[in-house]
């Protein structure tokens, strides 16, 4: 298979020794002038469409390592600023391009791709296309060369006769086998070569993971924030919809039964015992308040105990397996416990299932929870993807927000039919 692909591997060499390299050349002489005018002002709008070409042309050789050779080269472009109109924000777009080092690296690779990029490419076809040549001069086409010339040379081989031409056409089906097995590893060297000078070094790539992070970290900060003044909010909306105005309804009772105590004595024991129900609500809506802001049996025996808890109290069985050797700090456990609790919220109203598993454990510096349900699938995923037959509102997307603002992930497989699988993981130590 190797072997058959060989003439392939060359014409493609053939393209990128040909096309390649006068793009090289040409852009990288392009952007060179764009950048000696930007003295006189000229290269503040020259440059950035030399430089957008040469993204090009670099993204272009990246899809081609990738289908031809299957060599991955990243594309580490930081993203660009919002081109604001005028002369600042044309300077402005400029320095975010040039501040960039993966331009900087693309404009190292153009020479080098012009070079040896270029020999590499080059040298397949060439082998291959020397075989037809040494024929031709075997054929006879040597004698008016040499006639002319006085000598023909083949390769390293004077051709001179009749019997070197022969030798010609001989060493031409040696270069066209050695095509045949190297003509694919050359072209993946010339990819290799261009990764290394596209691809960012280690600590480059380093600090573009800790970008991203801090960029996924400052959303979810911001969404931390939003969700804590809602959150703010619901509870003095609960707090004045519910107990309060039945607190306000004890006093007036308590009132009643002041001046009733000694006219009514009957109608003021019923108002006094109407008030001792109302007090009992009221403070098991207060209960509730604050189960809702961090449970008590979360904060008294942790997060294993307090998910069991929370099973008993779903209407669907719910098996719960926890595996941890000690505690997480205290918001690792409330946004595991309110993670999980809204998972199964959710498979209890969307999912139709019968059962749900829930198994935590914790390993590798990881908290990890799964929970499972053998209901009809088609969860709505994080980022807001509906799969089909998802039911709408599902709120794995607010599960996923909670969890980014503790660095933590959130992994759906939902396929329509079932089962559901919802993957939550938190970085953090046990004590």
């Amino acid at each position: 298979m190797k072997i058959i692909n060989a003439p392939l591997a060359a014409a493609r060499g053939l393209w990128l020794a040909i096309f390649g390299m006068a793009m090289s050349i040409l852009l990288f002489a392009l952007t060179l002038v764009s950048l000696v005018l930007m003295v006189l002002g000229i290269g503040l709008f020259t440059t950035p469409v030399a430089l957008a070409g040469v993204r090009a042309h670099a993204s272009l050789r990246r899809r081609q390592a990738q289908a031809w050779a299957g060599v991955e080269i990243p594309e580490p472009y930081r993203p660009m600023p919002a081109r604001r109109p005028g002369l600042a924000g044309q300077v402005e777009f400029c320095t975010a391009l040039l501040k960039d080092p993966a331009t900087w690296r693309d404009l190292l690779w153009l020479p080098v791709d012009a070079i040896a990029g270029t020999f590499l490419a080059l040298l397949p076809p060439t082998l291959f296309l020397y075989l037809p040549w040494g024929f031709v001069l075997a054929l006879g086409v040597w004698k008016p060369i040499v006639r002319a010339d006085g000598a023909q040379w083949y390769a390293f081989l004077p051709v001179t006769d009749q019997f070197t031409a022969n030798l010609a056409a001989g060493l031409g089906v040696g270069f066209a086998v050695l095509a045949l097995f190297v003509s694919r590893p050359l072209l993946r060297a010339d990819f290799l070569l261009a990764r290394t000078l596209l691809a960012p070094g280690a600590a480059t790539a380093r600090e573009r993971e800790l970008a991203q992070r801090v960029d996924r970290l400052t959303e979810t900060r911001h969404d931390a924030v939003d969700g804590s003044a809602a959150e703010l909010r619901r509870i003095e909306r609960d707090l004045h919809d519910g107990a309060q105005a039945r607190l306000v309804a004890m006093g007036m009772s308590l009132g009643t039964v002041e001046a009733l105590i000694e006219t009514d004595p009957a109608r003021a024991k019923q108002l006094v015992a109407a008030t001792r129900a109302d007090s009992a609500e009221a403070l098991t809506e207060l209960r509730d308040l604050v189960r809702g802001i961090h449970p008590p049996v979360l904060a008294e025996r942790g997060l294993g105990d307090a998910l069991r808890a929370l099973a008993l109290r779903m209407r669907m069985p719910v098996e719960v397996d926890v595996e941890l050797a000690g505690r997480a700090a205290e918001p690792v456990e409330t946004a595991a416990y309110f993670a999980v609790s809204e998972v199964l919220t959710n498979a209890a109203k969307h999912s139709g299932a019968r059962q749900v598993w829930v198994d935590v454990h914790h390993a590798e510096g990881m908290l990890r929870i799964a929970v499972t349900d053998d209901g009809r699938g088609g969860a709505v995923a994080p980022g807001g993807t509906h799969v089909p037959g998802a039911a709408a509102g599902s709120g794995l997307a607010g599960v996923e927000r909670r969890l980014g603002t503790l660095d933590g992930a959130l992994a759906v497989s939902s396929p329509v039919g079932g089962p559901t699988v919802v993957t939550m993981e938190i970085p953090c130590s046990l004590r």
